[in-house]
């Protein structure tokens, strides 16, 4: 009970203490901001990554947005005033006619942006829209257009991602949702539409674009031939990824002559050793809180078998799954295929590892359609060729890798970590690193099947000797290079996956300053696909 009182006290005195940093990086900022010329601003807008305090997207936004102020760009937030009647943060899927916290949203909001130029934009149904939308089932939603403008396919990866599904439940509380999503991205759409002809920016930067406000302020600008910036999290701590494309996508493009030099190779080498022991983490989470060897009976079933080939799933609803579904309808139809497969070679040993984000703490961000519900639901145990690895289970993916003949993955990382451990990689989604030869990808269920087969039944399987040199190139990039970093401004917060602002001059915001805001007013100027650190991009 003591501890308990003592951590409060602790996490309000950070409260007092961030708030306080807060205030002065706001007011210092306005101070010193240069406005004195005539150019076009800079929109920011980022609705769906925090609620009632800072997340690292947020973060990054905002930290953005001042280094521009403060090398005289000018900037308008777009900012949200109650303006959707359910947003993704803040929608409840057990208690969907709950209302979003919005005064403690509101609140936070104007702490982030006291003394900036804000456009505050509120809620207004659409009677002819809401009328349209009346009645419908889940499946009328999700092909539903509007004013030439597909909003049910817009809304569906938020409505995926609030509902922890890939495949929808046509029950009221989605119907619900979805339809109150669709009325809530009209209206921002409206409204950034209306701010950015008034306002005439030369670029727009949004969290993700994939959330549905997000996606409906960067189709508006598109539709106007304005560029838009999209971010999330990078892969190292404290970072952020920004590109002119999808970045949940993560795609990267490196030309043929990009050579990493010694000290870069030393550099990857050392990441990569902590990696291979769990000592990681993305967002501010740390997946593993300590990896465990193989147990007794775990070694000796794999003795039973000829050979060993290990199955990595990822999270269906997870917003790089659009980008994902290419060969196959969705990740569940690629588990199928390979339990055929599983079923006609008993002399394998297939262990099927479920994504450690699968089952995440925080119970409203578990997943509610997993691979444990299909191993459940396809009676998977009682095939006896088969080891389930559940998500919150710590046994060490590496090691298990290096003892196996190959490995098949959808679209998780951890393909690219079993190319530079050396063994051949099956890629069943496309990912950002199925772009170059790293893996083998094959482009129709068909021949995914087959590679698999022709890979049991082989003696000895042939690796190109351009994977593992690709794959180190791109781990590199992603890691040291397009993960621009934030970390000299943030620290962790006592709430899971929140930031606080570490205390800095604002100068050091400036774009001479910080590599970060600099990567990303090049990336600008120069029209760069990916915003990177150096400029290869």
């Amino acid at each position: 009970m003591a501890s308990r009182f003592t951590d409060k006290i602790t996490f309000f005195i950070k409260e007092l203490q961030n708030r306080r940093r807060l205030k002065e990086i706001t007011s210092q900022v306005a101070e010193r901001e240069n406005l004195g010329g005539e150019q076009r601003p800079v929109v920011f807008f980022n609705a769906s990554t925090r609620l009632d305090n800072i997340s690292l997207n947020a973060a990054f936004s905002s930290l953005t947005a001042w280094g521009f102020r403060l090398s005289g760009i000018p900037v308008v937030h777009f900012v949200c005033q109650a303006g959707m009647s359910r947003c993704v943060l803040g929608s409840d899927p057990d208690d969907y006619t709950k209302k979003p916290p919005c005064a403690a949203c509101m609140s936070q909001s104007r702490k982030l942006y006291d003394r900036a130029n804000v456009q505050w934009t509120s809620y207004i149904e659409h009677a002819e829209l809401a009328a349209a939308l009346d009645g419908l089932k889940v499946e009328e939603l999700i092909g539903f257009d509007f004013q030439d403008q597909p909003l049910g396919q817009i809304v569906l990866p938020s409505i995926r991602w609030r509902m922890r599904r890939h495949h929808l439940r046509d029950d009221e509380g989605t119907r619900f949702l979805y339809r109150e999503f669709i009325l809530s991205a009209y209206r921002v759409g409206q409204e950034f539409g209306d701010l950015l002809d008034r306002v005439d920016p030369f670029v727009a930067i949004v969290f993700n674009g994939m959330m549905f406000p997000e996606a409906m302020a960067r189709r508006e600008a598109q539709v106007r031939g304005i560029p838009v910036v999209t971010h999330e999290i990078g892969y190292q701590p404290f970072t952020g990824f920004f590109t002119t494309g999808d970045a949940t996508e993560r795609l990267v493009h490196l030309p043929n002559s990009y050579e990493l030099t010694e000290e870069q190779n030393s550099q990857l080498d050392a990441y990569l050793g902590k990696r291979f022991r769990g000592q990681f983490s993305m967002g501010g989470i740390q997946f593993w809180q300590g990896m465990s060897g193989f147990d007794k009976g775990f070694l000796e079933k794999m003795s039973q078998y000829e050979q060993v080939v290990p199955v990595f799933t990822n999270v269906i609803f997870d917003t790089s799954q659009p980008h994902a579904n290419v060969v196959f309808e969705h990740m569940f139809a690629w588990l199928d295929v390979i339990l055929e497969i599983i079923k006609v070679n008993p002399e394998t040993l297939f262990v099927i590892r479920a994504h450690p984000d699968e089952m995440r703490p925080d119970s409203k961000k578990q997943s509610r359609e997993t691979v444990r519900h299909w191993v459940q639901e396809n009676r998977v145990a009682e095939l006896s060729n088969v080891i389930f690895i559940d998500s919150l289970e710590n046994i060490s993916s590496y090691d298990l890798i290096q003892r196996s003949k190959f490995v098949i993955v959808y679209n998780s990382s951890i393909g690219l970590e079993g190319t530079l451990l050396g063994a051949a990689v099956i890629s069943g989604g496309e990912s950002w690193y199925t772009h170059y030869p790293t893996v083998f990808f094959p482009q129709t269920p068909q021949a995914f099947r087959q590679q698999v087969e022709g890979f049991l039944t082989a003696e000895k399987i042939e690796i190109p000797e351009e994977f593992q040199y690709n794959a180190r190139r791109l781990v590199y990039y992603q890691n040291f290079s397009a993960a621009l970093p934030f970390g000299e401004y943030l620290a962790n917060h006592g709430r899971r996956g929140y930031v606080m602002f570490k205390s800095f001059p604002v100068e050091q915001l400036k774009p001479e300053n910080s590599p970060a805001v600099q990567a990303i007013q090049n990336g600008i100027n120069n029209k760069h696909k990916v915003f990177a650190l150096d400029e290869v991009a």
